[in-house]
């Protein structure tokens, strides 16, 4: 089957879907091969900057001292000083909600093994622990950088999905976040592209359209 552009098969996904009452969000959906997932270094889990951002609100959490916080305040969403990190873990129904609203978290080094010890249950699963930040650093570029991050994670599967926009986007934006998040894929994997069996683009109800 000859490749076909991302940004034909963007604008047909687009066409083929039905005007929904919400925004809904294109997709990507890759199918690996001759992998073995078992193997945790075959198993995908990055985070990856789009050229065009995701055409939705990103929240962004950082936990941290007053003087990281400081710099970073009015970036991010949420802010979590040091010293309120067991009052916060301790109130388990708060903590999940809150985490199930953030899309990334980020923390100052020295906080990541009382993060891991008290919010670990709550964060890991979600494959969310956070990114750790160097002490004394401003952190600022990072968070906004995350805005327009997407997480990717395989997991054990071989069929996984990237968000890769919106339908509010422009079929231009969203061909180039395609191609953004396909190289950095394409660049993980063990034999490149060969590990890849096939690529569809889709919006969150709408009928997949094969890339590759």
């Amino acid at each position: 089957m000859a490749d076909r552009s991302s940004l034909e098969v963007v604008t047909e996904a687009l066409a083929k879907a039905s005007e929904r009452k919400f925004s809904e969000t294109v997709e990507i959906a890759i199918n690996l091969k001759d992998l073995d997932l078992t193997v945790p270094k075959n198993r995908l889990e990055d985070e990856i900057p789009l050229p065009n951002g995701r055409g939705k609100t990103v929240k962004v959490a950082v936990f941290g001292s007053p003087e990281l916080l400081q710099k970073v305040k009015g970036v991010a969403d949420v802010v979590v000083p040091a010293n309120e990190i067991d009052d916060f873990a301790k109130n388990k129904k708060s903590a999940k909600k809150m985490v199930n609203q953030i899309d990334f978290f980020l923390a100052e080094a020295p906080l990541m093994p009382t993060i891991g010890r008290r919010l670990g249950v709550v964060l890991g699963p979600r494959g969310k622990m956070p990114r750790p930040v160097p002490p004394g650093s401003d952190p600022t570029n990072l968070v906004n950088a995350l805005k327009r991050s997407i997480r990717v994670r395989s997991k054990g599967n071989r069929t996984f999905h990237a968000a890769v926009g919106t339908r509010t986007m422009k079929p231009e934006q969203i061909a180039q976040n395609v191609d953004a998040v396909l190289g950095r894929i394409v660049g993980k994997l063990e034999r490149g592209r060969t590990n890849i069996e096939s690529v569809y683009v889709k919006t969150t109800m709408g009928p997949a359209v094969r890339l590759w």
